[in-house]
This record gives C-alpha cells, sequence and structure tokens, in this order.
C-alpha cells in the first residue's frame, strides 16, 4: 500500500497576472490589485498668460480640481490693475471613467489655451475612477463639483475659492468635457437644467466634445471603425466592463440618453448647446443622432463635426489647424447670441 505523505510546505501559487490591460494607465491584475501609473511627463505649451493653482472641492473623497485664469492686464488711471470678470467654463476630463485627471499633461494643456484664448476662468475637475469606483460614482462627483462652485460663489470659503470668486461672472457659467466627461456635461444638463445653479450661478450652455454616448444598436462609424483608431472596439468594450455597473446594458440611462428607462429630455430647458463631433470616431454617428434629437425638441443645439480626425483630437497637437479651430469654435459659442446650426470644418 503506497501512502502519500503530505509536504510541508505551502503550494505553489501563481503569480498574479493582467486580466484587464489600459495600457500603462491602468491594468487589473487577476489577484484584483489595480495598479495605475502616472503619465510619462511631456512638455506642456505654457507662455506665462495663464495663473492657475490647485485646491481641493471634496477633502472626504481627495477630489480636486485645477483652477486657471489670465493674467491680469487691466490697468485703471490710478495705475492699479482692474481685473474683468470672466466667463467660467467647468472642464471634464475624459478617459473613459476609468484613466485620466485634471493634472494629466494634455488636459492641462487643453485648460492652458482655453483660459487664455477665450478668454475665461476654467475649473477642471477630477472625479472617481472605476474599476474601484464604478458608475454612477463620476456623475454624483461631477454633480458635487457643480454644487462646490455654486457655494464658492455665494460665500467663499477658503482663499482658492476667493481666487475664483474675484475673477468670475457667476451669470456666465458654461459645462463642457471631452469623452467620457462630455457624457458628464450631458448629464449634468439633464440634473440641473431646468434650476440650474440659482442662486449662486447662472449656466448658460453646455459643451460637448466627442461625448461617450451610445446604445446596444451599432451605429455605422462604431462598426467602420479601424483596429488602429485611437479608439477601437476592443478599447471600449474594455473600459465598458470595467466602469459600468454590474450587469448593465449598453441602452442603461448613463450611457444611453434615448434608452427606455432614461429620463425624458422633453422638458429639459439646458440653455445653450454646443456639440462636437469627430468624423472618423467611434462616437461620430452616436454624436450627430443626438444633437439632431435634441435640436428636435426645440433645444438651442449647435452641431459641428471635424472632418478628417479621430476622437480624442483636442490636446493631441495643440500646434494642430483643428486644435486651433476648435478653441475658435467654442470661442464663438461662449459669446455668441442667436440660435445655433450644424456644419462641418
Amino acid at each position: 500500500m503506497v501512502m502519500s505523505v503530505p509536504s510541508s510546505s505551502p503550494p505553489a501559487t501563481a503569480a498574479p497576472y493582467v486580466v484587464e490591460d489600459c495600457g500603462d494607465a491602468l491594468q487589473v491584475l487577476s489577484d484584483g490589485t489595480i495598479v495605475r501609473s502616472a503619465p510619462p511627463p511631456a512638455p506642456v505649451p505654457d507662455d506665462g498668460r495663464v495663473q492657475w493653482k490647485d485646491a481641493v472641492y471634496d477633502a472626504g473623497r481627495g477630489l480636486g480640481l485645477r483652477m486657471y485664469r489670465p493674467r491680469r492686464r487691466d490697468v485703471t488711471d490710478t495705475g492699479e490693475e482692474e481685473e474683468e470678470k470672466l466667463p467660467v467654463l467647468v472642464y471634464f476630463h475624459g478617459g473613459g471613467f476609468c484613466v485620466g485627471s485634471c493634472s494629466w499633461p494634455n488636459t492641462h494643456a487643453v485648460c492652458l489655451r482655453l483660459a487664455a484664448e477665450l478668454p475665461s476662468l476654467v475649473l477642471s475637475f477630477d472625479y472617481r475612477l472605476a474599476p474601484e469606483h464604478r458608475l454612477p460614482a463620476a456623475h454624483e462627483d461631477a454633480a458635487r463639483a457643480l454644487l462646490w462652485l455654486r457655494d464658492q460663489l455665494i460665500a467663499p470659503s477658503s482663499e482658492n475659492a476667493a481666487w475664483l470668486a474675484e475673477s468670475a461672472d457667476s451669470r456666465r457659467v458654461f459645462v463642457s468635457g471631452v469623452s467620457a466627461g462630455g457624457s458628464l456635461a450631458h448629464h449634468m444638463a439633464v440634473q440641473f437644467g431646468t434650476a440650474g445653479l440659482e442662486p449662486g450661478a447662472n449656466v448658460v450652455g453646455y459643451i460637448l466634445l466627442m461625448p461617450g454616448l451610445f446604445s446596444a444598436e451599432p451605429t455605422r462609424s462604431e462598426l467602420d471603425t479601424p483596429e488602429t483608431a485611437f479608439l477601437t472596439q476592443e478599447m471600449f468594450d474594455r473600459f465598458f466592463r470595467l466602469g459600468m455597473p454590474a450587469g448593465a446594458t449598453r441602452d442603461h440611462p448613463l450611457v444611453n440618453p434615448f434608452a427606455p428607462e432614461s429620463p425624458s429630455l422633453e422638458a429639459v430647458c439646458v440653455g445653450r448647446m454646443l456639440v462636437v463631433a469627430a468624423e472618423r470616431d467611434f462616437f461620430r454617428d452616436r454624436n450627430v443622432e443626438y444633437a439632431e434629437r435634441m435640436k428636435a425638441m426645440g433645444k438651442d443645439v449647435e452641431l459641428v463635426v471635424f472632418a478628417g480626425q479621430e476622437h480624442g483630437f483636442f490636446g493631441m497637437d495643440p500646434a494642430s489647424d483643428a486644435d486651433r479651430e476648435l478653441v475658435r469654435v467654442i470661442t464663438r459659442f461662449v459669446g455668441r447670441q442667436g440660435n445655433g446650426n450644424s456644419h462641418e470644418v
């Protein structure tokens, strides 16, 4: 009879391995470990026209923002500087709700440029990221960010908030975002569209840059997106798995504004809205459909489609013609009067 003798050493266990790979920014290991890396440092064009500083809007969750304003230039007859009140541009970064930050180089470069060239006071907010914090965590944080802005405009409670109140025209607030951040901007329009941020601030418009909106039915732009694109079907699927609540479908109200269970947009008064789409973007068809359906409801919506551009092109090359034109489009929108229209650039 042969008997096996228990080993005195513990059995070997396999080392954790990558099960979800979002590049250097985020990896999920087989044991549930989340590995995040800061993006490599990159030069950010900064000609000194803009002041910026970091602040905190939710200390309990460790959430901050980066604030930007043009340097003072107006001088009174007495030789003292007199600062003009500026429109406020709230900005939510992209990253599939899984990566990104207000401190990332491309986000920082975009906000420096918007602050200098609109000109405007830009507030770039961070929010909790998946998979540690699945949706609707980001939506809750975006709403909290807007309420923080309202409260600070009413009664500044810190040196940083006072710095904000010195420059902000509380009657001209715009809520913007790119990709996932553009989706957040839409949901803030739904949540605050009828009442806004009164009495502390007046939201007069929303700027959705290539917003991440979709549905269960694939569009032609989704089906035609090549594997070499900046945003591919595979990448989209990965972010969807990591970011959405368990069991969510692509018709979830958090991602499909026209899904059966989504709140009606008919009664939402959103002020004016700018929707920017990119011709070669995975989300192009859905962005165009969103703008057209909102206009059909009587909303003041301007749609601009950038020919030849891919998803998230803004900030990738600050010297490009596309970036320069997009800044001009946003500047016109912030300062315009009357109704918008649709066109391609």
